[in-house]
């Protein structure tokens, strides 16, 4: 059974940043990453992570995001990192951390909001 413990979510002002952290287990992936959903808007994908090795950014992160794992330290467990800097209103969503099966399952946490508001 895969599961999540995300974190890292909250409010913050314009220009401001939050690290999201999610820890993730039960499986082997051959990605994790984040996506993000905002109000009345499908979700889309912010970062992730494909084979330990290739990263994929949205265009929006713009060199804001970093997106960073270790998947080495605990054999049972991977940690998923995303440090959002300069947010904008735009930002605002639920950030859904993300973790795609060898065989192609697709897994997801729960979600932690983040709000970006002055």
């Amino acid at each position: 059974q895969v599961q999540f413990m995300e974190s890292g979510g909250g409010l913050v002002q314009p220009g401001e940043s939050l690290r999201l952290s999610c820890t993730v287990s039960g499986s082997a992936f051959a990605a994790v990453g984040w996506y993000r959903q905002a109000p009345g808007k499908q979700r889309e994908l912010v970062a992730r992570i494909i084979a330990n090795s290739i990263t994929n950014y949205a265009d929006f992160v713009a060199g804001r995001f970093t997106i960073s794992a270790d998947t080495d330290s605990d054999p049972e467990k991977d940690f998923v990192y995303l440090q959002m800097n300069s947010l904008t209103h735009e930002d605002t969503a639920v950030y859904y951390c993300y973790a795609a099966g060898v065989g192609g399952t697709n897994y997801w946490g729960q979600g932690t909001q983040v709000t970006v508001s002055s």
